[in-house]
């Protein structure tokens, strides 16, 4: 039994994570795989026929046989055949990374979106962007720059060995004892040349961030005659930059060379043995004029996959540092998802004993109250007593140490995503704006609130005269200075309301409005709350919508 439980694990472990959703999207676009993989293999086998087609032309020049104008045509078609089928390789490697990476970011967005809240406090939003655009990045570039390409590089340079081997064994035994020490060489510079790349980002960085710094301190900078500080901070830098950027250039410079002299030395020698009188020798480095040409067209050829290989080990080691990140963010444990019910809850809020704190700080303490339906309570209590942590308890973004908190009845941890918004809403002191237009700020994409509805929730916050004055009422697109403050909290007023649910929760909404705004805001409110059972933090909202007080102790 316990076997099978572990076996169980196992096989849920391996069908989530990057692999698991990289082979779910291969096998999705199958089609677009097996062209990628079969255009790779051709491009691999057409880039070994031309120098053969080149070494029977010039065999049949040399040796005073006519030239067949068809074996001419079919040379340059050769080539034409290996550039088609090389430039179809990056398209499809591109077109298959996007297909993958496509697939990738739609299973972190799906588990980014069933992630506890408290998972997610855990991590700085940078954090969490960066796992959806560098390192998914770095994944499309396994497959762009990585796997796929070194592969088909590898195939290149042993299919090049070995019609190097036939034709000319010799040639062949001298680069297998070079390409070894090349491939050494190439690998140290591009490990230079990448520790120089780095710095000169850093460094570029560094000068980026001085500008902006500069400015936010100009006045400081001008009080205290700092402009001769600043400008040797600035010069450093961009000296820092230079010597980077120097590195790299040192480094480019030399390769090049080395690529070339390495390439002459070998054709050199076999020239020089193909040319000795010598029956032992030219057994091994003996070949006609056309064999040499296209020996020597494959030692070209052979030197720029193995360079690319390097890279493309680079490559996957960065991506696999990705993958690893990614892994972890998707192995992080998913929120319980409750069963649907027919019906949203609704009825009393009630907190039963409630305990909570932050990791290891307590916040709540064996706390307990009751709003009826219908009811307007207000949280009262210095900074840090916990008003602000109920209201995440009350939307379930954080589950209770222990007790229970109910509406109409029903565990908050059993309200399902779907039902939520007609059980319980919340208007916040700053509007969270989406793009989009004014409709879809009160909709929100939820296709069970109608248009009439909203236009109804805004009509009740107040707000529909002033969104029925833009250009395009409904459908105009929103921008952050469409509205002035109070209109933006009579427009989250309105998203509140849009689904008409049980429970208002008002967080200190009229904080930084004027007096005469705030009367506004606050007969909207007034609207709004009509029926509902009301939960707010503002000693304002409750002096203007009557009800009670219920006093949030810090604990000491």
């Amino acid at each position: 039994m316990k076997a099978r439980q572990e076996g169980i694990a196992t096989k849920r472990r391996n069908n989530t994570g990057v692999f698991a959703a990289l082979r779910t999207a291969a096998l999705t676009h199958r089609l677009l795989t097996i062209g990628t993989l079969l255009c790779v293999a051709a491009s691999v086998v057409a880039s070994l026929v031309p120098p053969l087609l080149l070494a029977r032309v010039i065999d049949r020049l040399t040796g005073g046989l006519p030239l067949a104008f068809a074996a001419v045509l079919l040379y340059f078609g050769s080539l034409a055949l290996e550039g088609a089928l090389s430039s179809a390789q990056e398209t499809l490697l591109v077109l298959f990374g996007q297909k993958m990476t496509h697939a990738l970011r739609s299973e972190m967005s799906q588990k980014l979106t069933h992630l506890p809240a408290g998972t997610l406090v855990r991590q700085t939003p940078g954090e969490v962007a960066a796992r959806f655009s560098g390192d998914v990045d770095t994944v499309e570039a396994l497959f762009t720059a990585g796997i796929i390409s070194m592969v088909a590089d590898a195939c290149r340079i042993i299919s090049i060995l070995a019609v190097i081997a036939v034709k000319n064994m010799g040639l062949a035994l001298i680069l297998l004892a070079v390409l070894p020490f090349f491939a050494l060489f190439t690998r140290h510079v591009q490990k230079r040349m990448l520790a120089a790349q780095l710095e000169n980002r850093r460094a570029v960085a560094a000068v980026s961030g001085q500008v902006p710094e500069t400015l936010h301190n100009i006045r400081t900078i001008h009080a205290l005659g700092l402009e001769g500080y600043m400008e040797q901070r600035y010069d450093r830098r961009i000296g820092e930059s230079y010597a980077a950027m120097e590195k790299t250039n040192f480094y480019n410079a030399v390769y090049s060379p080395v690529v070339l002299l390495l390439n002459a030395a070998v054709v050199g020698i076999v020239m020089l043995l193909s040319a000795s009188g010598r029956a032992k020798v030219l057994t091994l480095f003996g070949m006609s004029v056309g064999t040499s040409v296209a020996v020597i067209n494959y030692i070209s050829r052979i030197f720029a996959p193995i360079e690319s290989l390097g890279m493309e080990i680079q490559t996957i080691q960065s991506a696999m540092a990705g993958v690893k990140r990614i892994d972890a963010f998707l192995s992080q444990t998913e929120r319980a998802i409750p069963p649907e019910r027919e019906k949203a809850a609704r009825g009393d809020v009630v907190l039963s004993h409630v305990t909570f704190g932050y990791e290891e700080k307590p916040v709540i303490q064996d706390f307990s109250m009751t709003v009826k339906e219908g009811e307007q309570v207000t949280l009262v209590g210095r900074t840090g007593a916990g008003k602000s942590t109920l209201f995440r308890l009350l939307l379930g973004l954080y589950p209770p140490e222990a007790g229970t908190i109910t509406i109409g009845g029903v565990e908050v941890s059993k309200i399902t995503d779907r039902e939520r918004r007609a059980c319980i809403s919340c208007v916040e002191q700053h509007f969270s704006r989406v793009p989009g237009t004014v409709l879809e700020q009160i909709t929100l994409g939820d296709p069970r609130i109608t248009e009439e509805m909203a236009r109804n929730a805004a009509r009740l916050a107040g707000i529909d005269e002033a969104i029925a004055s833009l250009p395009d009422g409904y459908a105009t697109e929103c921008t952050d200075g469409m509205f002035s403050q109070g209109e933006w909290q009579l427009l989250s007023i309105a998203r509140a309301a849009a689904a008409d649910p049980a429970v208002l929760l008002l967080d200190e909404i009229t904080a930084n409005l004027d007096a005469e705004t705030e009367a506004r805001v606050m007969e909207a409110l007034h609207r709004a709350s009509e029926g509902r059972a009301v939960l707010s933090i503002s000693h304002r909202v409750y002096q203007s919508l009557g009800g009670r007080t219920i006093e949030i102790k810090a604990i000491t």
